[in-house]
């Protein structure tokens, strides 16, 4: 999925040799960006969560034999629900709504959870799990701030409730609720419950105070802080979308923005931006190697203007006075 994401934006996705500049080859074939190079290019932030969460899986990969694969499951259900539905947001995002999973793919039920006997069977298999592979969790998240392991994608736990009472037509048979959609007692309950896991998504449609920047507005104040051009359609739009700040045009939820950074106005139809964003780009590519780190390109330098010579005076300036 990231390959296509760079095809799409026309970043080309395969290493080359850092002193002839030539591709690197196998098979015949420019070596394409693996997993992990892929993920520091389109997630710029190391404690993101989505690119750490897939980073474990990777870890996961290359470490685990595949004979404790089911005791693996157990130990990372969240993990994998997390990494299912990241793909499936980052898809939509970038390829639209007909590249949705969600016709194909079914949200998973083990069977075991549902009685007693099934539940210590489960933390039976889990127990069995190689020490190196619990401890290579276990020192994985042991440097991971508090809000990037609590957050639901990195790890999207679950609790199912059985759906009682008369059903209806509109009824799934799993249906997500919205905090959105309940009463103010109805969201302390479930909120209670959200503390241990249970089916809640959560559309946080947050007001910001400085929310009064257009993306054209963002890239002259950049621009006058940092010694090139920065630009609205090729840097500021490939910015938002590495560092993942708002969905792309057309997203499903148009809110799900870091409101630190952006939010989406509903009177313009379109996405505003925040002084800290400013601030955040500045301090990401704010140099000339910050920028071509980022972007993997030379920045355009801006225009200098020539001064006037030496001894020369500057139109409607009176010359100075001779000393006697």
């Amino acid at each position: 999925m990231l390959h296509a994401a760079f095809r799409k934006d026309g970043i080309d996705y395969h290493y080359k040799d850092a002193q002839t500049g030539q591709y690197k080859m196998i098979d015949g074939e420019p070596k394409a960006w693996d997993l992990e190079w892929c993920l520091k290019q389109r997630f710029a932030n190391s404690a993101d969560p989505v690119r750490v969460n897939v980073e474990l899986f990777v870890a996961l990969r290359n470490k685990v034999e595949h004979r404790y694969e089911h005791s693996l499951k157990i130990v990372t259900g969240g993990k994998a629900h997390a990494l299912v539905m990241n793909y499936e947001q980052q898809t939509v995002a970038y390829f639209g709504p007909s590249y949705s999973l969600a016709d194909q793919l079914r949200f998973p039920i083990t069977l075991q959870s549902l009685t007693a006997e099934g539940f210590a069977q489960q933390k039976e298999a889990a127990a069995k799990l190689p020490k190196k592979t619990r401890d290579l969790v276990a020192k994985f998240e042991a440097g991971l701030d508090p809000a990037v392991k609590e957050d639901l994608r990195y790890d999207y736990r679950v609790r199912l409730v059985p759906i009682v009472g008369s059903k209806t037509d509109a009824d799934l048979s799993l249906n997500f609720v919205k905090l959105d959609d309940l009463t103010e007692d109805e969201r302390i309950v479930m909120n209670e419950a959200g503390r241990t896991g249970t089916v809640i998504t959560k559309i946080k449609h947050v007001e910001v105070a400085d929310k009064n920047l257009r993306a054209t507005q963002v890239a002259a104040l950049v621009t006058e802080q940092v010694p090139f051009e920065f630009t609205v359609h090729g840097d500021h739009t490939e910015m938002w979308r590495r560092i993942g700040i708002r969905p792309a045009p057309g997203a499903a939820d148009p809110y799900a923005t870091d409101s630190r950074y952006c939010v989406f106005s509903e009177a313009f139809n379109s996405y505003l931006y925040t002084s800290s964003w400013v601030k955040k780009i500045v301090r990401e590519i704010g140099t000339v190697d910050k920028y071509r780190a980022f972007f993997g390109k030379d920045p355009r330098m801006k225009k200098v203007t020539q001064l006037p010579a030496s001894g020369s005076r500057m139109p409607g300036n009176p010359p100075q006075s001779m000393s006697a």
